[in-house]
This record gives C-alpha cells, structure tokens and sequence, in this order.
C-alpha cells in the first residue's frame, strides 16, 4: 500500500482500520515528564513537519481537514482532564492543538471540545486490554502502572477563546497493521457535565499521525523495544493518505535534542466545519483476536480516574 490516494481509493481503506500491534510501556525519570509537559521549553528542536497549508504555529489558514474512521476502539464517557496517563510509561508528549473554523477564514471555535484517545506503550487501549496487540509484547497488565483499565489515555478538552486546547500525554505506541498514531473528535455545542462531555454533536473524526524517523527513534526505548514485529510506516498505513498536516501528521518538536526519552511537543491546526457532522463510526472493523471485543459496560466514572483536572 501506498500513502497518496487522498481523496480517491481511500475510503475502502480507511473503513479497514483495525488494531493489533504493540508497544512497551518502560519507566521514564519524572523529569522526563516535566520538562515535556512544561510550557516554556527552550531547549533545541527536532521537528517533524507534513507537506501541508499549516501548522498550530503558522499563522496561515488551515484548509479543512479530512475525517476518517473512529476505529474498532473508542468508548463514550471520557473524562475532562489535562492529563490522561493515569501512570501509563512512555516518552512524554506535550499536545497543543488549536479549533479553528475553515469555513470562516479560520478563526478560532471556542468551547469547542477536543476528544483523543490512543493505546499505550504496547499497543493496549483501556476498555480493550486483552485484545492482542500483534507481534510478541508483554500483557497489558505486566506495565505495572495504576492505570484504570477503562480510562487510560483518554480524554476531552475544552477550547480556550483562542480556540487552543493541551493534553499532557505519552507517544503511542504502534500495533499491527497500523502506524503509530492518535484518534480524535472535535464536538460542539455539548457541556461539561459528571466530569465528562455531554450533548452537542461531533463535527471532525480524524487521527494524528507521527513521522516515522520519530517513531521509530523512540521505539528503540524501553518500554516500546520490548514490543517486537513489524511497524507498519506512513506510506504503507491503510488510514494515513499522505497528505501531510491536513491528513493530520503533527509538527512535533524535541524537548532535547538529542534525547528523545525527554520527550516531545506536538502541534497542529485543525480546520473544521462547525455545521458539519461526522461521527466516524461505522467504519475500522473489529478489534484483533485475544479477546476485549465488548466495550466494557456503561461509561467510565469520573472518579475512578487518578487524574481528573482539566
């Protein structure tokens, strides 16, 4: 497979999307995780940049990005909160990502609400944590985190009057046969209620994706090395369609150069239609054989997270 047929042959493609990789989860120094999550970082930058009209950083307008499948894997009732490792290791990942309506001129969509939810080092997602993640990785409950199993790793954000929301988080790890990346939803029109998101209507599904000279820097690392097989890279990804910040491929920027356990900052613009709908379900078939394939009954309860702050 290749990744350029945007717009064109992908829609079967993307309606393939399923899970089954893996990645390792390992201990990083608890200033590894400050200084990714800080705000006012200054050392040097190693960034990954798509072939797009913009990033977060830009200042240009960002044309409307293109929805994909939500995947086998997403579950209602994820918290409002900053951060969403619930304890999950891996390399730390600052996200900043700025709403902004493409229909008009890009200005930013306040109270715009960002959902994100991704696997954890060994390519487990909290609901689905027998799942198998492909290749040879340990069992999700080897990590020995405090995690919630219904909750790790996600979570919704409330956009400021600039249209900008930030998630504290760690780098995905990968699972067979997709390349590493992150699911998102923008919804509008909902409320904070319960300690989740509650009503309006969901405007853009789509993915956030990561170079993959990146990625596969930092699954040299423990813990992600102890997940072994095949990564699948960008071109040969069934949703990824090559094109560049637009298909959701993130600005990302090195909290040290040349140490990427210190972690990483990630950036992008996303230009949606606030009349528009689309949910994204429907599509990314049924998670891989190991088990996990029911979502865990009714939604997860905000105080059974370890980290509800917004």
């Amino acid at each position: 497979m290749t990744g350029n047929h945007k717009n064109t042959t992908i829609t079967r493609r993307r309606a393939l999307a399923v899970a089954g990789g893996t990645v390792a989860a390992g201990g990083l120094a608890a200033a590894g995780y400050q200084s990714a999550f800080a705000d006012t970082t200054t050392t040097s930058t190693a960034t990954t940049t798509a072939t797009a009209t913009s990033s977060a950083s830009s200042g240009t307008c960002m044309e409307l990005m293109s929805s994909v499948t939500e995947g086998p894997y997403y579950l209602d009732g994820a918290l409002v909160r900053k951060n969403i490792t619930e304890g999950k290791s891996g390399v730390p990942l600052t996200l900043r990502l700025t709403v902004v309506d493409a229909t008009d001129g890009c200005t930013p969509v306040p109270g715009a609400a960002v959902e994100i939810w991704h696997c954890d080092a060994w390519g487990y997602y909290s609901g689905y944590t027998t799942a198998n993640p492909g290749g040879s990785a340990p069992a999700e409950s080897e990590d020995g985190s405090t995690a919630n199993d219904k909750t790790y790793l996600r979570g919704y954000q409330v956009a400021n009057a600039n249209g900008v929301v930030k998630f504290e988080t760690i780098v995905p790890g990968w699972y067979t046969p997709r390349t590493c990346h992150i699911h998102l939803k923008v919804h509008t029109g909902g409320a904070k209620e319960d300690g989740t998101y509650e009503g309006g209507k969901v405007n853009f599904t789509g993915q956030l994706f990561f170079d993959d000279e990146i990625a596969e820097s930092i699954f040299a690392l423990e813990p992600y090395s102890k997940h072994s097989g095949s990564y699948t890279k960008l071109a040969d990804d069934m949703v990824y369609d090559g094109g560049g910040a637009s298909s959701g491929l993130l600005t990302l920027e090195a909290v040290h150069k040349k140490d990427p356990s210190k972690g990483y900052k990630g950036f992008l613009t996303l230009g949606i239609d606030p009349d528009a709908e689309n949910t994204g379900a429907g599509g990314g078939g049924t998670p891989p054989s190991g088990g996990g394939g029911t979502p865990p009954s009714g939604a997860p309860a905000p105080s059974s997270s370890p980290s509800s702050s917004s």
